[in-house]
């Protein structure tokens, strides 16, 4: 990874505290850990602050609260003396009152307003490629609408969209390597022509991280990151069954299918498969430009997540 865009001495001397809300999350904890190993002082909100603050020793400070996005008074106290305020808070599958509408949009817009209120001069929005204000989907509407409520209430609040994550712990890429050597036919998504473009969490993370301490060109409001190669989802399972070695059959499964086995799925807690993930494969999900260039930022390929998989995997 090249070291060119790293943040300076003076960059990180600016920073007196970042706070990140969802800091025990797939991709919260791990710009967690990369804003410690450049020295910063962090704040890691979450609902679940233990989970948060981990024994680790970093070049940094951690300190972790306990801060539901829904609760105003814990957001207050969370954004309280920090200069920056990354917002990692993500909801796949609505729950009773617990909605996309609130927590992408509501929550995170006054999110922004109580970092603003607090004399914070950074936010950073995660957001994600597709995300669109009008669209047919609840999820991707509801990401599309949080970016214009985050740019509303923080005018120059930068808006990340990473493409789907992928990571020895995710559940996109250990699920299709789990079924490849477990299925003798594998479903696909269609025809499997949706064009992808994975990013590794740890590059992104990498990447949110400097934006943090200041490393990207100060006008810049949007980033996108993917890694270098486009995919068809039908190349991407086959290329993840050659580096596992093994033989794919692959079967192209109509979309009305997989809303409806979904729509089945959300019944049970935890689903494996959600509607939103069913419309999320339904388009095409790469990058306009990469922001991993513009900060400096080498991305890893598919074949090191793999590799992580069959290493986690082995007994």
């Amino acid at each position: 990874m090249e070291d060119a865009a790293r943040p300076s001495g003076k960059a990180r001397s600016r920073l007196e505290l970042t706070t990140v809300f969802g800091g025990s999350g797939f991709l919260g904890r791990r710009i967690v850990k990369h804003l410690l190993d450049d020295g910063a002082a962090v704040r890691a909100a979450s609902r679940h602050s233990t989970l948060a603050k981990r024994p680790q020793v970093y070049g940094g400070s951690l300190s972790a609260v306990k801060a539901d996005i829904l609760d105003q008074e814990q957001v207050a106290a969370a954004v309280s003396g920090a200069s920056t305020v990354i917002n990692a808070v993500s909801l796949y599958t609505e729950r009773g009152d617990v909605t996309f509408e609130r927590v992408h949009v509501e929550a995170a817009s006054r999110l922004a307003a109580a970092a603003r209120e607090a004399g914070a001069v950074r936010y950073i929005q995660i957001s994600g490629i597709g995300s669109n204000p009008r669209a047919a989907s609840a999820y991707i509407r509801a990401r599309g609408q949080g970016e214009e409520a985050v740019g509303a209430a923080f005018p120059n609040s930068i808006i990340v969209r990473p493409a789907v994550m992928t990571g020895s712990d995710d559940a996109f890429l250990t699920t299709i390597v789990r079924l490849l050597r477990i299925l003798p036919v594998y479903p696909l998504f269609g025809s499997g022509d949706t064009r992808l473009q994975p990013a590794y969490v740890e590059d992104v993370a990498e990447a949110i991280a400097r934006l943090a301490l200041g490393a990207s060109d100060p006008e810049a409001r949007l980033f996108e990151f993917g890694e270098p190669r486009v995919y068809s989802y039908r190349e991407l399972v086959e290329e993840i069954s050659r580096l596992l070695d093994v033989r794919a059959r692959l079967m192209p499964v109509p979309f009305w299918a997989w809303r409806a086995l979904a729509i089945v799925a959300e019944l049970v807690p935890g689903a494996p498969l959600t509607r939103n993930q069913v419309e999320l494969m339904q388009i095409d999900n790469v990058a306009a430009r990469s922001g991993f260039r513009e900060l400096g930022i080498e991305p890893r390929d598919i074949d090191v997540v793999v590799q992580a998989i069959r290493e986690k995997s082995r007994p």
